[in-house]
């Protein structure tokens, strides 16, 4: 298994290194985007499907003359933690205002965006001077690399103490260096978590991490207490287990499961108040929901990592007592009964409708998680079967009265009792490996899910927006971008038309190609568009399945200037391609 982690860390990063996806999306803003106001607004506002945080630099608005204006600090509207607003000038000139803004998410990731107003009258801006990328490539990844071991270490962790605790195994020595190796990458990983923290809301170099003022900032924040929390608690479990160790201090068995199960509680929940779980609908039930999940998966996952190294570890022919197996057993059923259950209604909650399933990546990331606990559940099967037969062949047998030199012949002796047979224990050492291989996908896409909009969001998200109108002779900017996504028939080109390719309200239309040339159906296509030079964006364009091709009636791109157009092709439900090319946007 240990083989295995560089390759699952590459494939994540890899497959994660656009910005994570945030729950909170934009649900109204006023002024709302595009409008032409009569008179000069006191302030923007916009209003998201959760509660957001503020940065110190939230918001930036740009007048006509793409010179940036003053603005008060970035605060909430009185009462409601789910808006951002910021105080404008008493005078604004008469043309058009850009305002970019970027909080963060109740569930710790940010997110950012652009809009537009005019005042009086709409004009375009001038091209924007040079700035800073909207996010960074390399704070992203690091920060991508430390959740997922987080969440490793973290499942290793709590199922080597799980599996120790109820399985009872005869000798625990081979388990301490995994279980020290699980605590340290864990205590790295949420001490680079919360270096990283301000840097990744800001989209900064991890340069700034070391900074006093992002080291403060952080810690005055809520993920930044969690973390904070987390390390606190992972420091005093060392520090008892460190006493218990040189036996300075001797409690009951009891006490210590106890103690043990209080920790464990705790550090669920400082994953489960920074996520999903935190925001929306039915926050305390999705709390204790959430934590729970957690635990039975870190029960099952790493008490399955432990278990297969116990049986490497192992010596044949006297094997592994067959009762440590039938434990385990037992303990995975429990595990596998709390995951549906907490499961099921984290599917409700997330998704809200069926529809969700297939028309969200959320969906489609949970039926891929969902085809991974299939299989790990038929390769638990086999464990399950090649358990029972360990215990049956391992039952003590009742003695034998020998009879006399005279009589039949006596049977041979049976196997020694307690002890698995070495055919029994090979086909269960096999059975476990397809199970941790199983495991780690099911990790990876539970991973995934944390950092992906729920489908009730990403469906308020798309409804539409009323279109501005726009003046003047449409010029149409027309960009085709080839792509290999890698599979069988994941090649071929999207075209993608802005009609007009300026400033103002535009309508987007794409369409797909296969290897032959021809049209080309995918299950999705997002289209966003980002001005690094103006860190704007990404704008998401929001095109929809129009029979044949994918549209958007109504866009507005804020300000000229060279933009990044990106297009994510998904060509089945588990393959996708992300692939950019820039474009000119003119006055």
């Amino acid at each position: 298994m240990l083989l295995l982690l560089p390759v699952l860390l590459s494939g994540l990063v890899l497959g994660t290194a656009a910005p994570a996806s945030a729950h909170a999306v934009v649900r109204a803003t006023d002024p709302a985007d595009g409008t032409v106001l009569r008179t000069a607004p006191r302030q923007v506002t916009l209003t998201f499907t959760e509660s957001v945080g503020l940065l110190t630099d939230s918001f930036r608005v740009y007048d006509p003359g793409n010179h940036r204006v003053r603005t008060g600090p970035a605060g909430h509207a009185a009462g409601r933690s789910d808006t951002a607003r910021v105080t404008l000038p008493a005078k604004l000139a008469t043309g058009t205002y850009t305002v970019a803004w970027r909080v963060v998410s109740a569930d710790s990731h940010p997110v950012s965006g652009a809009l537009t107003f005019s005042v009086r009258e709409r004009t375009a801006a001038p091209a924007a001077p040079p700035s800073e990328q909207t996010e960074n490539p390399a704070t992203t990844a690091l920060n991508s690399i430390a959740r997922y071991l987080a969440y490793l270490s973290l499942a290793l962790l709590l199922g080597t103490a799980a599996f120790v605790a109820y399985c009872r195994p005869p000798t625990t020595a081979h388990l301490r260096t995994p279980a020290l190796a699980a605590a340290a990458v864990l205590t790295a990983a949420t001490a680079g978590l919360y270096l990283l923290r301000a840097p990744y809301e800001e989209g900064t170099s991890p340069a700034t991490a070391l900074a006093l003022s992002s080291l403060t900032r952080t810690a005055t924040t809520r993920p930044g207490l969690l973390l904070l929390a987390r390390l606190v608690l992972l420091l005093l479990a060392a520090a008892c287990a460190g006493l218990l160790r040189t036996r300075r201090v001797r409690l009951p068995r009891r006490a210590t499961l106890a103690a043990a199960a209080v920790l464990a509680v705790a550090l669920s929940l400082t994953w489960s108040a920074s996520d999903h779980a935190s925001a929306g609908i039915q926050v305390p039930a999705a709390l204790v929901s959430s934590t729970l999940h957690l635990l039975a998966m870190a029960a099952w996952l790493g008490g399955l990592a432990a278990l297969l190294w116990t049986l490497r570890r192992s010596a044949a022919p006297a094997g592994l007592p067959a009762s440590v197996p039938a434990r385990f057993s037992r303990l995975a059923l429990a595990s596998v009964t709390v995951l549906v259950v907490t499961g099921v209604y984290q599917s409700w909650r997330g998704l809200g409708s069926w529809q969700a399933l297939t028309d969200t990546t959320y969906g489609r990331t949970l039926l891929a998680k969902l085809a991974a606990v299939a299989a790990l559940l038929l390769a638990a099967a086999c464990s399950r079967t090649w358990t029972t037969r360990l215990a049956r062949a391992a039952a003590p047998v009742r003695a034998r009265v020998p009879e006399p030199a005279t009589g039949p012949p006596l049977p041979p002796e049976p196997p020694p009792a307690g002890r698995a047979p070495v055919t029994a224990v090979h086909l269960l050492r096999r059975s476990v490996l397809a199970e941790a291989v199983a495991a780690l996908l099911v990790l990876a896409l539970t991973t995934l899910l944390t950092s992906t909009v729920p489908g009730r969001a990403a469906t308020e998200s798309a409804r539409p927006a009323a279109a501005p109108v726009v003046a003047g002779i449409p010029t149409a900017s027309v960009i085709t971008i080839p792509f290999d996504s890698g599979a069988p028939g994941g090649r071929g080109r999207v075209q993608i038309t802005l009609d007009p390719g300026r400033v103002g309200g535009t309508s987007v239309q794409a369409v797909v190609y296969g290897p032959d040339g021809g049209f080309a159906s995918v299950p999705e296509l997002r289209v966003t568009l980002t001005l690094p030079a103006q860190r704007l964006g990404p704008l998401d364009t929001r095109v929809t399945d129009r029979g044949g091709y994918w549209a958007a009636d109504s866009f507005t791109l804020p300000v000229p200037g060279t933009w990044t157009l990106k297009a994510t092709v998904r060509v089945s439900d588990v393959d996708q391609v992300t692939v950019s090319a820039p474009v000119r946007v003119t006055r």
